[in-house]
């Protein structure tokens, strides 16, 4: 059997670990939303999780794993935004420096956040060498603990305890549909489920403008992101090391969504169910409501992740002049 960068073990240690430091999210429903999709959905709110994304799981587990003696020297990581919060975040609920360095493209309010929570921002050019590159200069400069935004086994296995309390709060699911970027949401996802509830299908979702993980899937190959374009910033990056081996074995398909469609799901959810989304997390609903979704048998109870609420209300997508 492979071995995976986490378990339901570990999962479960960082539930334990993190207890008290993340919020566990409540599960929406929306009637409209329901009549609109054909099938019952159950909306799990990372939105409204600290800092406004899941990534707090992850980057919380991380940095409250870490010896008193690395942790005393800080941490640091590159990210354009979520995950930058969430790991400048946990540094000061933990009491440690973080060095974050962000692309010049982040968005601005990620910016702001960031710096709120007292985190040392360096930027660079918005390329992932280049961000790379200027972490490991701030690493050896500082003496810090290097966190990686999705391919670590720690942040792995705390972004997985979104599972545990999912099927906690909903019977019965037949299929979960996950956002996919780097891939540490749905690995932790996948790999707690694999365990806790294999019967329930796991379906990654991610733009048709960086779509390396549905590249990759099919290739039966890791394939790298080359220029992504989309209006979907959370997802740019490539599956990792440790990531793509879970979405290449346990992953049923990656869905492909455009941003049209990305659009129009995100303003759906703003209108219908009043919750503040970022193109990211709307691309869950974008692909639930595709007719070539629809179509499918046996999926009547979907547990739709939405993973961040992180959205620039000065350039909404169907803002006149965004």
């Amino acid at each position: 059997m492979n071995v995976y960068a986490a378990d339901l073990t570990s999962i479960r240690a960082a539930a334990q670990r993190i207890h008290g430091g993340v919020h566990e999210t409540p599960v929406l429903t929306c009637k409209a939303l329901d009549s609109l999709a054909s099938r019952s959905l159950f909306f799990k709110c990372e939105n409204l999780q600290k800092i406004g994304a899941f990534k707090m799981r992850g980057a919380l587990n991380a940095v409250m794993s870490l010896s008193d003696a690395d942790a005393s020297r800080g941490v640091v990581t590159h990210s354009s935004g979520n995950f930058a919060q969430a790991v400048a975040l946990a540094a000061k609920t933990r009491g440690i420096p973080a060095y974050i360095v962000m692309p010049q493209t982040a968005p601005e309010v990620k910016r702001r956040a960031v710096q709120g929570y007292g985190a040392e921002i360096t930027m660079c050019v918005p390329t992932l060498e280049a961000r790379e590159t200027t972490a490991a200069a701030v690493g050896a400069r500082t003496g810090a603990t290097f966190l990686h935004p999705y391919d670590q086994a720690e942040v792995i296995a705390g972004q997985g305890t979104v599972a545990l309390e999912l099927i906690k709060q909903v019977e019965h699911l037949d299929a979960v549909i996950v956002p996919v970027g780097g891939g540490g949401l749905i690995s932790g996802i996948t790999l707690a489920l694999r365990e806790l509830a294999p019967h329930i299908r796991v379906f990654a979702v991610e733009p048709r403008g960086a779509d390396d993980a549905a590249r990759s899937k099919a290739a039966g190959e890791h394939i790298l992101q080359t220029g992504p374009n989309t209006i979907a910033d959370g997802l740019l990056t490539s599956l990792g090391e440790l990531t793509w081996p879970v979405v290449r074995d346990l992953v049923e398909e990656v869905l492909l969504v455009d941003d049209e469609e990305i659009t129009a799901a995100m303003r759906l959810i703003w209108e219908r169910m009043k919750l503040v989304v970022e193109p990211s997390a709307a691309t869950v609903l974008a692909a639930v409501l595709h007719p070539s979704f629809q179509e499918r048998e046996g999926l009547q109870r979907l547990g739709l992740v939405l993973s961040g609420g992180n959205v620039d209300l000065s350039k909404l997508p169907w803002s006149a002049g965004a």
